[in-house]
This record gives C-alpha cells, structure tokens and sequence, in this order.
C-alpha cells in the first residue's frame, strides 16, 4: 500500500481577522482556517485528505506571509500554487472561478453559475463558496447577491468581515 505524501500546516503571525493556519500538499495550498484550535485543523485535514499532516512553518512560509501581507492591504494576489485536485469536480470548476475574480471587483452567484456552465445551479454555487475550503485565497467574499447585497459569509464574524475585506480591496457596495 502506498503512503500518501503528507499534507504541510502552518500558522500566521496576527492579522487584523486573527491568527489563520493554512495547509498544503506537495502541489499547493489546500486548505485556510482561522480561529480553529491546532488539533482541530488536523482533525479536519486528517478527515478530509485522508494523509498525515505534518506542522512545518517552513513549507507553509509563502502563504503565511503573502496571507499576512494581504490582509495588512500591502498586496493584492498571491504567487504559491494552488492545489485543485482535492475538490469534487463541480466545486473545483466553481472556485476556480471564483478564483479569477479580480481583486477589488464582485460578481454574482448567478454569473459563476453561468460561467461554470450550470446557469440554473447559483443556490449550488452558493453551497460550493460556503464549503471553500480556501477562503481569501480563493476570494468568495467577492461574490454577492444579485440585488448587489451581500449574502453569507462563513469566515469570521459572517457577512460583516465579508464587508470588511471587500472594503479592504476598495470593491464598491451598495
């Protein structure tokens, strides 16, 4: 039987959103979580990617401090890799995506829902942002409601730290 590779955690110095543990495999980041205890982020991976997880600041530097960095609002995107390959096929084709909307920009369920081809599927689209198991990286804060509203938040304090990072990024609210 063959060892599956290990999956990396690490943990950021203090952000203005609180201290955020990120994970990656040997192909990228897959996972960010913040105000979560130690064991339950392993837990979680352990459930999840079925794979060891290992602590390792050094393997989890990167996205570390280009997480740190943007929350700070000293950057705008993040140069690590991305690992896809642990997502079931529609949400990986939802947060890819989600992904690719700019920084300082929002779009709508909807719109994503059409861009994945599934223009009836936005409540799905709704459901994939909320299991993003890479929020920030992935940006769902960045898609709202039709109305311009915004809709649910899972990270934080919900909907207010989605305004709060949309503000960060200058994205214009109604």
């Amino acid at each position: 039987m063959k060892i599956k590779e290990p999956v990396f955690i690490g943990k950021t110095s203090r952000t203005p959103l609180g201290i955020f543990w990120v994970a990656m495999t040997e192909r990228g980041l897959t996972a960010v979580e913040w105000d979560q205890a130690r064991a339950d982020f392993e837990r979680c991976l352990i459930q999840r990617l079925k794979r060891p997880v290992i602590y390792s600041p050094g393997e989890t530097s990167l996205p570390r401090l280009e997480l740190t960095s943007y929350l700070r609002g000293d950057s705008r995107a993040f140069s690590f890799p991305i690992d896809w390959s642990l997502l079931r096929p529609f949400q990986r084709a939802v947060l890819e995506a989600v992904y690719a909307i700019p920084y300082g920009e929002t779009t709508t369920y909807a719109r994503i829902a059409e861009q994945v081809r599934r223009p009836l599927a936005y409540r799905a689209v709704g459901r994939a942002n909320a299991t993003n198991p890479m929020p920030l990286v992935v940006p769902c804060h960045r898609v709202i409601g039709m109305d311009g509203k915004l809709r649910g938040y899972g990270g934080g304090e919900g909907v207010k730290t989605k305004e709060w990072l949309l503000k960060l990024e200058g994205a214009a609210l109604i």
